[in-house]
């Protein structure tokens, strides 16, 4: 009898609980870790937005490759996922050298959402290819635009705007002694550091075309702009990733803001020698003096917390730069201070910061292209 009890007990509760999931709608974060399924013809292995949001990142995560299946011109060169490079499905067998060397590199594939075809249809063949580790982001670039992921536009898109004479705002966010150098046609100069100080610059019309770019794929001052920009109420932002080094290798450099020519400055102590600009050291020079006596001078990456945790230069200490000016007096007197980041724009910033606040610091910077290891190791390509 008591069994019997029991499961009459436990029916009801079963059916209390049905009634329950009737009555009640799904909640947003249940709808959101519900597990998409692959449908006839999809690839078999698939990749959701609260796992791909992670891989999306400046500088781009290692390992890793999204690619854009969708037509260029019409729909990545005006929006795609940031970071993601082009191969047209209709273009794929054309395309395959643009594919990692590496065949285990995880390569995530996406296009115009669950009714598109062309990511799998990549998949599929890039699987044919010996390829071991592909997924496809099935809701593709409707999904990841309406929950918010980074948006970037191609080297095309700006200079059809260009040519359009298109109402946009082109904001190049590295420091004004790197800009002054050479921008974009069109583009106004707002470094992420003084953001704050110039936000009368920026458009009236919160609904405006923002696109943000510093100085390449390494650098992340126009991503920090571009979230500003957003906290401020402006919905249509989006960056360039490549930045002014893919605009100047596809359209040549622009030219220099007038007095902007750099002097060579005489670097004291350590045997470090100067570089073509004022401020700068060659990387000949110091690579020999941290070889052979790094205690006679200080490394400084001024890149973010989170950067300088994914690698630096082993003995190197970290300062991000939005937090050198209050702490500008921690630098030592004694010997050089050499400040490094990942393309020498946030480096040169750091130098100019140092000189106009602490004049009395021996401060210097590499103008270098640097990839930094996960074990202390960097490679460093000095500007031409």
């Amino acid at each position: 009898m008591k069994v019997k009890r029991l499961t009459l007990l436990a029916a009801v509760l079963t059916g209390l609980g049905a009634a329950q999931l009737v009555c009640y709608p799904i909640t947003a974060r249940a709808a959101d870790a519900a597990v998409l399924q692959p449908k006839e013809g999809w690839y078999g292995k698939l990749v959701q937005f609260d796992a791909l949001r992670p891989l999306v990142e400046i500088p781009p995560v290692k390992g890793v490759m999204i690619i854009d299946s969708r037509p260029a011109a019409r729909q990545y060169d005006p929006g795609h996922i940031s970071g993601a490079i082009s191969i047209p499905e209709s273009q794929f067998d054309k395309m395959v050298d643009k594919l990692p060397a590496d065949k285990a590199t995880q390569l995530i594939f996406y296009c115009g959402g669950l009714e598109c075809m062309l990511s799998h249809n990549s998949a599929f063949k890039a699987e044919k290819l010996g390829y071991s580790n592909i997924k496809v982001y099935a809701e593709g670039m409707p999904d990841w635009k309406a929950r918010g992921g980074p948006v970037s536009v191609s080297t095309a898109f700006i200079k059809k705007l260009i040519d359009d004479k298109a109402t946009y705002a082109l904001v190049d966010a590295r420091p004004k002694r790197v800009a002054d150098k050479g921008m974009i046609p069109t583009a106004i100069n707002i470094s992420d550091t003084d953001f704050d100080k110039n936000v009368d610059k920026l458009p009236a019309d919160r609904a405006a075309l923002l696109i943000y770019y510093c100085g390449g794929l390494e650098c992340v001052l126009s991503d920090k702009s571009a979230d500003k920009a957003r906290k401020l109420g402006y919905t249509n932002v989006v960056t360039y990733p490549p930045g002014y080094p893919e605009w100047e290798k596809v359209h040549g450099a622009a030219p220099a803001a007038a007095g902007s020519t750099a002097a060579g400055a005489s670097a004291a102590g350590a045997s470090l020698m100067p570089g073509k600009e004022k401020g700068t050291v060659t990387v000949t020079s110091f690579e020999k003096v941290w070889k052979e006596n790094p205690s006679s001078i200080m490394v400084v990456d001024v890149r973010d917390a989170k950067e300088f945790a994914g690698g630096t230069m082993k003995g190197a200490v970290n300062l991000p730069i939005n937090d050198l000016e209050k702490k500008v007096n921690t630098l030592p007197k004694n010997k050089p201070v050499v400040f490094v980041c990942g393309t020498g724009a946030r480096s040169g910033e750091a130098y100019d910061m140092v000189k106009l606040l602490a004049g009395d610091v021996q401060a210097y910077f590499i103008d270098a292209e640097i990839k930094f290891g996960g074990d202390g190791t960097y490679t460093m390509v000095e500007k031409k």
